[in-house]
Order: structure tokens, then C-alpha cells, then sequence
């Protein structure tokens, strides 16, 4: 999903609110897709792929088509934007010339992808890829495989990690823009960030920035996006006169319905945990990161003009 800095204002909160809810959306859909194959932990584990170690290749699947992504993607300048940020270090530098894009964020090194690769892993993947796995394991014991080996592997190696790298990429985005989060509330009132900055207090930034009721209606929204999204709709008109459609499913007034007996695509609680537990908390997590750097390098006498402008 990419996002255009280059017109209007990308630290206004309408520009900002837009992403993170198209992001919304990119996330629970990358989501479903992943959830429809196993586990397949192998990819996951370093070393495991001899064909990789004969390229003197040394991590993981996983890791391998991050690097060879984002190698191509470094060479689409796809990470001189401020708002991407590469799980992959040394990478290549960009073949086509630079865009111009405004100063938007203050200088900083904050990166929180070792961070959401490793919580990806060992918590999401496992989550989300249940259902799909204890499928297989079903499928495997009808024709007699048991024991560990009816677990966990369908051999998808490279639809798997394609998606992964979607997964990945996309929560890494919605994470790392705290920093225009931070930023746009700083500049509104430089005044009342500056004391907590200079004498550093984490809590007391983060209670500036944490927006109770906003985080509320985020998680509702989403519930009831993953809840739909993750049923299987049937868009043929209902033309019955008792509001019963060809499926059996009452109508409920619209164009289309859930089709009967259908079980959801992925657990719409994991979704929602995924949010609540760990990107609203690592997002704000960044957010006070920056707030701490924002103030680096700076003069006294350009933190006093900071701290004397209108928080109007």
C-alpha cells in the first residue's frame, strides 16, 4: 500500500487517519490470505533450506525473501520515502532518481522491525494459521500419516513467505507512522511535550499522545471489518418473495448474504488481539521514541522558540 507525501499535508490528522485506516484494511485481507495455508514453521527457521546454505545464505526462508523483496524494492527507491522502512539492512541503492519529498519527519534512526519480525513468528503466524494446520493434520491422518509429521507442514513454501513479506511490510508501515502521529501532535503544542522531553517521563508523553476513545473505536471498526471480510458472501440478488435467498440464508436487505454454514476465513479475536496487544502498543511504543529524539541537536534558543509557540 503506498501512500502519496508529496501533496497536501501528511501531518495533518485527516491525511494521517486515511492511512492507517486504508491500512486497516491491507493488514485483515494480507491476514485471510496467509491464514488459508499451514503453519510451515520451517521457513521460519534458519539453516533450514540447504538450497539457501549452498548460496552462503544463512537465515531463514523468510529472511531470504525479505532480503530479495526489498532488494528489488530498495532499488525502486521504494525506501528513500519516509514512510517505509526496510526489514533488511545493506541494501542496494535506488536506480531511479529521487522524488522530492517535504521535510516531514525530524531526523532519527528509530526502527522497530527486528521487533515485529520476531512478535510475527512466534505469536501471529501461529495464531492465524491454526485452523489451516489442524485441517491438514486431518487430511493427513485419513491416509495414515501420524504422530509429528501430520502437523504444521503443506509444502506452500513460496506462496506462504510471499505473503508473509505483505504482512510484514504492511504492519511495519502502520507502526512506523506513529512518527507523523508524534510529530503532528508536537508541532500543535511544542509547549506541553518540551518538559517531558527534557526531563524525560515516558508515562507522561504517552498519556499525551493516548487517545482512549479513538483506540475504542478503532478496535470496534476493525472487529466488524475481519468479521466481514472473513465470511464468504453471496453477492447473487435475493428475487424471493419470503426474503429467503438459493442459499437457504435470510436476506437481510441487501445484495448479497453469508452463505450458509460457511466458517469464517480467519479468528476474527485473533485479529482484533493482534491490534489491542501488540500494534497499538508497539505504535505507541515508536511514538514516545521519537517524542525523546525530537528535541536532539537542537539549540537552547530553538527549544525556547519551540516552547513559546501558540498551542492554539
Amino acid at each position: 500500500m503506498q501512500s502519496n507525501l508529496t501533496v497536501g499535508d501528511p501531518l495533518s490528522l485527516e491525511h494521517i487517519r486515511s492511512v492507517l485506516i486504508r491500512l486497516e484494511d491491507t493488514i485483515i485481507f494480507d491476514l485471510i490470505e496467509r491464514a488459508q495455508f499451514a503453519h510451515n514453521p520451517r521457513i521460519y527457521q534458519r539453516g533450514a533450506f540447504q538450497g539457501l546454505k549452498d548460496l552462503g545464505f544463512e537465515g531463514s526462508w523468510l529472511e531470504w525473501f525479505l532480503k530479495e523483496t526489498e532488494t528489488f524494492h530498495a532499488k525502486a527507491r521504494r525506501y528513500t520515502s519516509p514512510d517505509e522502512y526496510p526489514f533488511t539492512s545493506g541494501l542496494p541503492d535506488p536506480v531511479l532518481p529521487p522524488l522530492q519529498f517535504p521535510k516531514i519527519l525530524y531526523p532519527n534512526k528509530i526502527n522497530a522491525n527486528p521487533s515485529i519480525l520476531s512478535f510475527y513468528v512466534r505469536y501471529i503466524i501461529p495464531r492465524i494459521t491454526r485452523r489451516a494446520t489442524l485441517c491438514l493434520a486431518a487430511s493427513k491422518r485419513i491416509k495414515g500419516i501420524v504422530g509429528d509429521e501430520e502437523y504444521e507442514d503443506d509444502g506452500n513454501y513460496g506462496s506462504a513467505a510471499t505473503i508473509d513479506v505483505e504482512v510484514l511490510q504492511a504492519i511495519s508501515k502502520r507502526v512506523h507512522y506513529g512518527k507523523f502521529v508524534s510529530e503532528s501532535k508536537f508541532l500543535e503544542n511544542p509547549s506541553a511535550f518540551i518538559p517531558h522531553i527534557l526531563k524525560p517521563n515516558r508515562q507522561r508523553l504517552e498519556d499525551l499522545i493516548t487517545k482512549p476513545e479513538v483506540e475504542r473505536k478503532l478496535l470496534i471498526r476493525l472487529r466488524a471489518k475481519a468479521a466481514t471480510y472473513a465470511q464468504d458472501l453471496d453477492l447473487a440478488p435475493d428475487n424471493s418473495s419470503n426474503g429467503v435467498n438459493g442459499n437457504g440464508v435470510k436476506s437481510n436487505g441487501t445484495n448479497g448474504s453469508v452463505v450458509n454454514g460457511s466458517s469464517p476465513k480467519i479468528e476474527v479475536d485473533g485479529v482484533v488481539d493482534l491490534y489491542e496487544s501488540y500494534i497499538i502498543p508497539l505504535t505507541k511504543e515508536v511514538e514516545v521514541d521519537y517524542l525523546l529524539h525530537r528535541l536532539d541537536g537542537l539549540s537552547e534558543e530553538d527549544v525556547q522558540r519551540l516552547e513559546t509557540k501558540s498551542g492554539a
